[in-house]
């Protein structure tokens, strides 16, 4: 391989230009897999760990994540766990300890895998991804980042920067849940996260559901979300909106799991949410 380390950002652009198809490096907990099968040799990587992309700050009445932030850090953070901590508990369900010390946001959101832990928190808040490159900076609404398994919508020599979560007022009810084969160290076979707030009369003011590993991107329950909009949650409705749930995933049979299970478990996921 040809071996890079750019000091600024704009160094990294730049690199990416000169060498299409170059592969950015940010945590590698994915990318030492691929070594270790010889499936990068000849290729020109692009080491993005000496950028200044590791603080977590308050942005806006929101929180920035720098793109190099590691589940470990995004775990342990105050503001993550006290304002978003949908998002900090499923950091705490990446891989094991040397994983969530050394994997990345960024690196995360890059790799586009549909298992990705962090992707339904990400989706449920609604996040915005933060980029940089040829063309200068630019945002990327979360729900538009992915263009399938293991592809982005990212443009060629473009970085991922920062992770923007919005200003969020306190839910009624928030829930995040991951479904594997052991406790620990397991690929999901399905994850959600779940917020929901409800009027002062019961009513639903608001239900943002989404889930992961069901679809080659992370999905948020749409048709669920709409058809119990401004209803009360009876029995009734919540079977509604749980029959809805297939409209807005497409599960597979895999070495992990099947579609039947993934199909019922996504649906007594939202059941168990809306009825807790």
């Amino acid at each position: 391989m040809t071996f890079h380390r750019p000091r600024t950002p704009e160094q990294a652009v730049r690199l990416g230009e000169k060498f299409p198809g170059a592969t950015p490096l940010a945590g590698g907990t994915d990318f030492m897999v691929l070594w270790n099968a010889g499936l990068l040799d000849g290729r020109t990587i692009i080491d993005l760990s000496a950028l200044p992309w590791t603080d977590i700050k308050r942005s806006g009445g929101g929180l920035s994540i720098g793109a190099l932030c590691t589940h470990a850090q995004m775990r342990e953070n105050p503001h993550v766990r006290a304002g978003y901590s949908l998002l900090a508990e499923s950091c705490a369900t990446v891989g094991g300890e040397q994983i969530q010390n050394q994997g990345t946001l960024g690196g995360n959101i890059a790799n586009a895998s549909p298992a990705g832990d962090t992707f339904p928190p990400l989706a449920v808040y609604e996040a915005e991804i933060q980029t940089l490159g040829p063309a200068g900076a630019r945002t990327v609404a979360f729900d538009e980042i992915f263009a399938g398994v293991k592809k982005t919508t990212l443009r060629p020599a473009e970085l991922i920067e920062s992770v923007c979560l919005p200003e969020l007022r306190k839910p009624s009810r928030q829930m995040f849940r991951k479904v594997g084969t052991r406790a620990a160290q397991a690929i999901s076979k399905v994850s959600a996260a779940g917020l929901l707030w409800l009027n002062s009369d019961g009513t639903v003011a608001e239900l943002r559901f989404a889930l992961g590993s069901v679809a080659p991107t992370v999905r948020r329950l749409r048709a669920a979300e709409s058809f119990l909009a401004g209803k009360r949650l009876s029995k009734a409705r919540i079977d509604g909106a749980c029959d809805l749930v297939l409209r807005d995933i497409s599960p597979i049979d895999d070495i992990r799991s099947t579609r039947e299970y993934r199909a019922e478990v996504s649906q007594n996921l939202l059941r168990s949410f809306l009825e807790s």
